[in-house]
């Protein structure tokens, strides 16, 4: 009894792991800050209303999924195809809920609607690194939580900042901010670089995605996600069969 209460004791509380998740979120926060800008800036430019630019970055929450339909709204194409385009782009989001069912599924029905809202490609990297420790937290939801929710006030922040900008200055989108979200995405992939098949993946995956480049609707990405899979589980069938063989 002793032992179990001395146990529990030790377990982090769920302001602690949500405060830990936002820890662990700021670098990624920092990287999208002028993805923001730039957002806010080019939606202005583009000729999307103030409301319409705040509402998307609101009620979207996507980053890639905004640019791509301000782009594709600007060319006046019809809206079925941007629905389809978007959800094409997003479909990256389906691998990162199978890699999170295990943890969240037994969540109750609002915990997993908050998360699966807030999930973006950022909030994937921090929690999923959360998740696979291996301490025995039962609030490590919150600890995405924290994340996530920070991701999301910061870019609802930044956008709004980018507005103020592309209504001051002439032409922001020239700066060159698309580059940071470029190293952001670089910045989640390189600590999860650990093993070969993971190695495997990002290689295939990145390779990929550059020769696919040219591909209508941004597929290429969709390709590049698939080819990185198989890529990926080829290489860990490989590594578990010589493992067995040498043993």
């Amino acid at each position: 009894m002793v032992h179990s209460t001395s146990a529990a004791a030790d377990l982090p509380t769920p302001q602690a792991e949500f405060w830990a998740g936002c820890r662990a979120m700021f670098p990624l926060v920092v990287g999208a800050t002028p993805f923001g800008i730039l957002f806010g800036t080019l939606a202005v430019k583009s000729g999307l209303s103030i409301g319409a630019t705040l509402a998307m970055s609101a009620f979207v929450f996507a980053g890639s999924a905004q640019f791509i339909s301000l782009g594709l709204l600007a060319a006046g194409t019809p809206l079925l195809l941007i629905l389809l385009t978007t959800l094409v782009v997003n479909l990256r989001h389906l691998l990162y809920s199978i890699s999170l069912l295990p943890y969240v599924g037994r969540l109750p029905h609002a915990w997993r609607l908050a998360i699966g809202f807030w999930l973006t490609d950022e909030s994937f990297a921090v929690a999923i690194g959360r998740y696979n420790q291996t301490d025995r937290s039962p609030y490590k939801h919150w600890y995405y939580l924290g994340a996530a929710l920070f991701m999301y006030l910061n870019w609802q922040f930044w956008t709004a900042i980018g507005v103020w900008l592309g209504q001051q200055l002439p032409d922001a989108t020239q700066w060159g901010l698309d580059f940071a979200m470029s190293v952001t995405f670089i910045g989640m992939v390189v600590p999860y670089v650990i093993n070969l098949p993971m190695l495997v993946t990002v290689l295939a995956a990145g390779t990929t995605a550059l020769l696919t480049h040219s591909l209508p609707h941004q597929l290429g990405l969709l390709v590049a996600a698939l080819v990185g899979v198989v890529a990926g589980f080829t290489a860990e069938q490989f590594s578990h069969s010589r493992s067995r063989h040498q043993n």
